[in-house]
């Protein structure tokens, strides 16, 4: 493996209440979407910069002081007034987790032009998604970072929408929204769930491939147990299947799926939009089945809990 490049992620830190031994406790999780894959990466040995809106409380200090102790470097996260937003987590009978938000004022939508536009110059990934990335007032600012980042030329940008139902008007709204991101990404990555409810009459090729045409130049449709299909503006789809494993819950197997695939990417010395569009399917197939890998790790343990570097290996090896 190559030395990895540096990655910044921007978008939500929050904490996740999860159910504890009974029904009346909870235990709170740092988390957000953007926060773990700011973590996988760190423990994939990539150096990693967030910037996420810290509050200054106790749930705030709870984010910073985890972040801070997995080696993620926070001088781009602004200390926030408003409060932190909360997530309370339920599981159903095959683990599956869904999502309350309690996200009225809280500080993860305020962004300002100004804590945007203090990203890291030297970054060579910028990943970007989940609820900041369509929530109002602060989407606009977060969409600007990666519209100039796009436009740079020499920044990949990926994007993960990380779809809410419950936080978006229907269907048609949240398309609105998630077009708004993929126009400026590189690569895409979705899960079954988040296509299927956003385009209800397209099967997921369909959908993966209207984003190819809006601007990315690799999508990535997950399907937890099914594996991963990708798809490619110059070539045929693939499809990685992924491991059998015992699951304990998949709260954040996603977000360990985007970490161990930009990881991945920068392993292979793939960090630019140019590169990328040049990968080659059997290059590209090893950087999802390390995805794969990632999230399956995750799915192992409960909650939002992404595989190490030397534990990642161990496994890929085996």
């Amino acid at each position: 493996m190559t030395a990895p490049s540096a990655v910044t992620v921007i978008g939500e830190a929050l904490i996740d209440l999860v159910p504890g031994t009974d029904e009346r406790t909870f235990v709170a999780a740092p988390g957000g979407s953007p926060y773990n894959v700011a973590i996988g990466l760190a423990r994939l040995g990539v150096a990693t910069s967030l910037m996420a809106r810290l509050a200054d409380n106790a749930f705030g200090r709870i984010l910073r002081e985890r972040a801070a102790a997995e080696g993620v470097n926070l001088a781009y996260a602004p200390l926030a007034s408003e409060p932190t937003t909360l997530a309370v987590v339920s599981l159903d009978a095959q683990a599956q987790a869904s999502y309350d938000f309690y996200t009225n004022g809280t500080a993860d939508w305020q962004w300002t032009a100004a804590e945007a536009g203090r990203a890291p110059a030297g970054s060579a990934i910028l990943h970007f998604g989940s609820i900041a990335s369509w929530t109002a007032p602060g989407d606009l600012h977060i969409l600007g970072l990666a519209g100039r980042m796009r436009d740079r030329g020499d920044v990949l940008v990926s994007y993960d929408p990380n779809v809410r139902p419950r936080l978006l008007a229907g269907p048609g709204s949240g398309r609105a929204a998630v077009e708004r991101g993929v126009r400026l990404a590189h690569i895409v990555k979705a899960s079954v769930e988040d296509v299927t409810w956003l385009y209800p009459d397209y099967t997921a090729p369909e959908a993966a491939r209207l984003w190819l045409r809006l601007g990315a130049t690799v999508v990535i449709v997950t399907g937890g147990a099914s594996g991963a299909d990708v798809f490619m503006g110059n070539g045929p789809a693939l499809h990685r299947p992924a491991p059998a494993v015992t699951v304990a819950d998949t709260v954040g197997a996603g977000d360990a799926f985007t970490a161990g695939l930009l990881a991945s990417l920068s392993w292979h010395g793939l960090q630019s939009p140019e590169l990328l569009g040049r990968c080659q399917p059997a290059d590209l197939a090893d950087i999802v089945d390390d995805a794969v890998t990632a999230a399956a790790l995750a799915c192992e343990r409960p909650g939002a809990d992404p595989p190490g570097l030397a534990e990642f290996t161990s496994r890929r090896r085996s």
